[in-house]
């Protein structure tokens, strides 16, 4: 490398050849020599002065060695511009703008860049993803379960572990469930929000079939309870595509944190309820967020109060009560079934698709994105909840008619329309056939007037036929105008003869 320096400022110096002459002379570039030429001028070496020089020597003139720079004046902390990058709106420009006001030792731009982006370089993968501060919640369930012993039957059953962390400082909630349910997974999602205090913007689970409807690579559909939980809080939802655990490396490693200094200290532990083990969990959660990074400052608890918690959403007022939907189609009779039990809605809604949601002991029905009906929740299979209101205009009268109102009625008519209807109340096989047979005799009514009703009535005793049929057969012919029959007087006992015993015969 020396020889063919001095041999290059020889030629050039001493012989006078031009740069190209020198370059096709020693197969350098031209640039090359151009280079060395000007390192020895700007050193005040000539071609007399560079003989007397040894080639450590002539190096030292040519190389001068940099300024010695104030250490923390040269370099920045480059582990606190990776976490100040995480904050909405800053940028290395701004980080290297106020890194170099001030200080004339300081890297340039370029150089910051390049120097900042090979010590990102250092870290896990997962860590060199930037994440806006308040921007993403990562949520999934760990693959590790944790047995509960029921005290009284001594069953096992294996809890599940729910992990959620935030993008920006990596503060982490964990929490035990029962299973994997669409209740579950929701239900473990509000407490995260409650633990953590707001709301991030967006919420990052698994294409799980307990929260997407219809798993898709690009389009993942969630279901409508999940659509709820996003509505109430504000947020949206970014499915992580399938088999890509890239898409959300940050509760991939908050997974393996909780499994190795959660679950593993609980291993010889024995539980017998869930909210045991999530006492115990809570316990060593609070100090996983106090524990510190290893290449970053601070820890979890820090980096949560400095970056994630200003920038959340808040709560809303009331906390989300997880729902069931539930898609029907209204009967002929404008009731909708769900576990076994009938409910009604407006009947003018009848053949119509309509959604049920049920929750905090309520149904909830909705056609058109607009409530319905809402009723109680009924665990009796197989019978009715039915509101007045539901109902067709005849179907309502028929409904308010009881035994004491139908008779009352009759009486305003008259004795033997009253008798009548005693009559249909008493001697039909099922009730329902008797208020039908009444509101058939308030038909006719108002069709032959009351009048001519209570005289039909009076007919219809006489012959001992009190039947609806009879009182219309009687209206329609005209005989309730004729004279009624006599009342009889004679008596009703039978002859003596001596093949009629009666009933003491039997005693």
């Amino acid at each position: 490398m020396m020889r063919q320096i001095r041999e290059a400022l020889r030629l050039h110096l001493q012989v006078g050849l031009t740069y190209s002459e020198v370059a096709r002379a020693l197969k350098l570039s031209k640039s090359a020599v151009g280079k060395y030429v000007s390192l020895a001028r700007a050193a005040g070496v000539d071609w007399a002065v560079a003989q007397t020089l040894t080639d450590v020597e002539l190096q030292g003139r040519l190389y001068r060695p940099p300024v010695p720079r104030a250490s923390d004046q040269l370099a920045p902390d480059f582990a606190v511009i990776h976490q100040e990058l995480k904050r909405p709106g800053v940028t290395l420009m701004l980080l290297w703008e106020e890194y170099a006001r001030g200080n004339a030792q300081a890297y340039k731009y370029t150089s910051f860049c390049i120097k900042y982006r090979a010590w990102a370089q250092r870290l896990k993968r997962s860590m060199r993803q930037v994440h806006e501060a308040g921007e993403k919640l990562f949520v999934d369930y760990a693959g590790q379960t944790v047995p509960i012993t029921d005290p009284t039957t001594g069953e096992i059953s294996a809890a599940q572990i729910f992990v959620a962390t935030l993008g920006a400082s990596s503060y982490t909630y964990a929490c035990a469930t029962p299973r994997q349910t669409t209740a579950d997974w929701i239900g473990a999602q509000v407490q995260a929000l409650e633990f953590f205090g707001g709301v991030p913007r967006l919420i990052v689970p698994d294409q799980a079939r307990a929260l997407i409807k219809h798993p898709d690579t690009y389009d993942p559909l969630p279901n409508r309870t999940y659509e709820e939980f996003a509505r109430h809080y504000g947020c949206a939802l970014l499915a992580a595509r399938p088999a890509h655990p890239r898409d959300k490396p940050k509760v991939e490693g908050a997974v393996l944190l909780v499994e190795r200094w959660i679950l593993a200290r609980l291993r010889n532990r024995r539980f017998f309820s869930l909210v045991e083990l999530n006492a115990a969990i809570a316990a060593l959660m609070a100090d996983l967020n106090l524990r510190p990074f290893q290449k970053l400052p601070g820890c979890r608890r820090d980096a949560f109060l400095l970056l994630d918690a200003p920038a959340l959403s808040p709560l809303p007022p009331t906390r989300y009560a997880v729902g069931r939907w539930k898609q029907a189609k209204v009967n002929v009779d404008y009731h909708v079934e769900f576990e076994g039990h009938y409910y009604s809605v407006p009947h003018r809604l009848v053949g119509a698709t309509v959604e049920m949601r049920a929750g905090a002991g309520l149904l909830e029905i909705f056609h058109a994105n607009q409530r319905v009906a809402c009723h109680a929740l009924n665990a009796r299979r197989g019978q009715h909840s039915t509101t007045p209101e539901h109902m067709p205009a005849s179907h309502r009268a028929h409904l308010e008619w009881t035994p004491a109102k139908l008779i009352a009625w009759g009486q305003r008519i008259g004795g033997a329309t009253a008798g009548v209807v005693a009559w249909q109340l008493e001697n039909r096989p099922h009730p329902e056939q008797g208020y039908r047979a009444c509101l058939g005799l308030k038909r006719l009514a108002r069709e032959y007037t009351p009048a001519r009703l209570e005289a039909a009535c009076a007919r219809a005793l006489a012959i001992r036929s009190p039947t609806y049929r009879s009182v219309a057969s009687i209206l329609k012919s005209g005989l309730d105008r004729q004279h009624a029959y006599p009342p009889t007087t004679a008596s009703t006992a039978l002859p003596e003869h001596e093949n009629v015993r009666g009933a003491d015969y039997y005693h």
